[in-house]
């Protein structure tokens, strides 16, 4: 049975409208990246926030590879929220942008090797420089903006050939959910990293394309409102609709540990 007060592993779950979110905080998802990078395993991550939650559940291949990564951290209040409710109390959020972020750091000291694919042309090369520059000793050994049409089968597999001669520990993957998702899952088995994790906009917002919610904002679970207010016509249909639907769900089938 699991331990509801015990620190966090890649193994604790908590069932969120039938997806398995991990519980787990900022810091504990460091140390499990640290186990895995040291044991040579090859893992995925989700992050997870409402919307791409939504979207697995609504979608069972989706929600075959939510429920089968290495973890799905909660990238969000409402899964936090949801986290606790069931008895969690060390869950904590996970938040794409942070957690690049606090890795950026801790490889930079570790030596870990950092690839990153995926944004808008250029934008994979502007984060490489944005990090390096706040963390001279970071090793980025690979950075690629796929186009946005399909590959071909060839510029896939030179694409993976790439990837494993560059020989990066963690492959940062920005293609948005749940595209991102169903690429990692493509690939897992063809990439020799340690962690492909799917990152969503954190490219965009640590090279300054996108502003994040003022702090207090993020803490309340109302960061929702604020890209709501700076993309009105892309992101309504979002939340406007996918909150209500969340929190019905919520109430019908009540978060329960794994």
């Amino acid at each position: 049975m699991t331990d509801l007060h015990a620190p966090a592993t890649a193994a604790d779950r908590v069932d969120v409208l039938g997806i398995q979110v991990s519980v787990t905080n900022l810091e504990d998802t460091v140390g499990v990246f640290e186990r895995w990078i040291d044991n040579g395993e090859r893992q995925l991550v989700c992050v997870t926030d409402m919307n791409a939650l939504l979207h697995a559940r609504a979608d069972q291949q989706l929600k075959t590879v939510y429920n089968t990564a290495g973890l799905v951290v909660p990238d969000g209040m409402p899964l936090v929220w949801a986290g606790k409710k069931a008895g969690f109390e060390q869950m904590g959020r996970v938040a794409g942008p942070d957690l690049l972020e606090r890795i950026m750091a801790e490889a930079a000291d570790r030596g870990w090797t950092q690839y990153f694919y995926g944004g808008a042309e250029g934008v994979a090369d502007e984060l490489r420089m944005t990090f390096q520059d706040k963390h001279p000793a970071l090793k980025v050994v690979g950075v690629e903006c796929p186009p946005y049409r399909a590959l071909t089968l060839q510029e896939d597999a030179e694409t993976v050939e790439r990837m494993n001669s560059a020989h990066p520990d963690i492959i940062w993957v920005g293609l948005g959910a749940p595209k991102q998702e169903r690429w990692m899952a493509e690939h897992r088995e063809r990439l020799n990293a340690a962690i492909l994790i799917g990152v969503g906009a954190a490219f965009d917002f640590h090279t300054g394309r996108l502003d994040r919610a003022p702090e207090w904002m993020q803490k309340a679970g109302l960061e929702w409102s604020y890209r709501l207010y700076k993309e009105p016509r892309r992101l309504w249909k979002r939340y406007l609709i996918g909150i209500p639907r969340f929190a019905f769900g919520v109430l019908r089938r009540p978060p329960r540990a794994v």
